[in-house]
């Protein structure tokens, strides 16, 4: 990726996609301006990854051809008015501000500026996120491949038309929230028959990764493996039909609907 790039915004997303493009050595530490209102933060990013930093997002727009807008979404409009005007035509806007249109977005650039919106989820702290991405009508080849370098550095990438953004919002972006309560439950489970906790947690964190794992590495269908630990008139099959009973792919498919319902919303009332 040529040219430098600027974060309008460096806490928890911002500095997960800092390092990854550090770590995938796609950027060089003087090839990045991190911009943030926190002091501490910035003396904190300045010296934990050598990059350079400022308070003014103006400076960090201006010398830079690609721009990461990773800010709290109700702070956005702020801090768009505020750089606007400083944008030119040939430079890119990646976003990862939650429930921002891009239609949105442009309102605040000038024309020529390339705007990317991307869903990311919070495994990207760890690089085993997914994002999601859409792409403005300025878009070209060039700031489609640097969108996904960026994304890629912090895990898997997916594109996708911006009217699926809010299904991917409510699949990925909201789904680890739907993992970890899995979590509890089971681990719950496991202390009500005895488990110490942190044995059950253990038990239930490292069955949950062996099992993704599992599905990865064999390409296995999700339903062709659940039958293989499945034996007839066996415990597993007890504790699946409880679940069936219940309704619990019904109340999964219910929670995904109502959580991009709700983004939906909080697109249009931002709008």
């Amino acid at each position: 990726m040529t040219g430098r790039i600027a974060f309008l915004g460096a806490g928890a997303m911002g500095e997960a996609l800092l390092r990854g493009l550090l770590q995938a050595r796609v950027v060089e530490p003087a090839q990045v301006l991190a911009a943030d209102v926190d002091g501490a933060r910035r003396t904190y990013l300045a010296e934990r990854y050598g990059v350079q930093v400022t308070e003014d997002n103006k400076e960090a727009v201006a010398n830079c051809l690609t721009v990461i807008l990773a800010v709290k979404p109700q702070v956005a409009a702020t801090v768009l008015r505020e750089v606007g005007g400083q944008f030119r035509p040939g430079q890119r806007l990646l976003s990862v501000v939650a429930g921002w249109p891009l239609g949105r977005l442009r309102r605040f650039l000038p024309s020529g500026v390339a705007t990317v919106r991307a869903m990311p989820n919070t495994p990207c702290l760890v690089g085993r996120g997914i994002t999601g991405l859409s792409y403005g009508e300025e878009v070209t080849p060039a700031d489609r491949e640097t969108a996904k370098t960026v994304f890629a550095a912090v895990g898997e990438v997916v594109e996708l038309p911006e009217p699926l953004l809010d299904a991917v919002t409510a699949l990925s972006g909201s789904g680890p929230a739907y993992v970890f309560l899995v979590i509890e439950a089971l681990t719950d489970a496991g202390v009500r028959m005895g488990l110490p906790r942190s044995t059950a947690l253990k038990l239930v964190v490292h069955t949950m990764a062996g099992s993704v794992a599992l599905l990865q590495e064999t390409g296995t269908h999700p339903a062709a493996l659940r039958e293989m630990v499945t034996s007839p008139a066996g415990t597993t099959a007890e504790a699946l039909a409880v679940m069936e009973e219940a309704g619990l792919r019904g109340i999964f498919g219910r929670a995904v609907m109502a959580a991009r319902r709700r983004a939906q919303e909080l697109a249009r009332e931002e709008s």
